[in-house]
């Protein structure tokens, strides 16, 4: 099993931060050119992008909502897709800090591929901070 944390500190509130977050389909707009077009296969509960909702993102990916606590945390897998991992499990958390809101990403899973795992955290590592850096400069420029 292979682990992965990124932080990223963003000069907003925590419910901005995370209302942005949250709203799936915003994330073209901010998350970065890998994320073209998001959208929304089944609403969750109780609000649309809470627990049961499943976002379709590129490349056939299909992500399930599992906990959604405003605004501190949330949790999701990989229900569809998601070649070359398996037993994924991601965690978004949001806490309030000096100068605005911490963003702590974490996931873990298991390369179907042995030994591809290292190469797997690098690109999700780029992917997450690319996207966290995203989120940061279009609150910036949307207040």
């Amino acid at each position: 099993m292979e682990q992965l944390e990124v932080r990223e500190t963003i000069p907003a509130t925590v419910q901005v931060v995370w209302e942005r977050y949250t709203d799936h389909c915003s994330w073209p707009q901010w998350a970065g050119v890998a994320i073209r077009n998001v959208s929304l296969v089944k609403e969750g509960t109780p609000d649309k992008n809470g627990v049961g909702c499943i976002r379709a993102m590129p490349a056939g990916l299909h992500e399930e909502v599992l906990t959604f606590e405003p605004p501190k945390r949330m949790t999701y897998r990989i229900v569809k897709g998601g070649w070359p991992i398996v037993d994924h499990l991601g965690e978004v958390s949001f806490e309030p800090v000096d100068g605005g809101t911490e963003i702590v990403w974490r996931v873990r899973f298991t390369p179907r591929i042995p030994g591809s795992g290292g190469l797997i955290l690098r690109f999700l590592s780029r992917f997450f901070r690319t996207a966290l850096q995203g989120l940061a400069r279009d609150l910036s420029t949307s207040r």
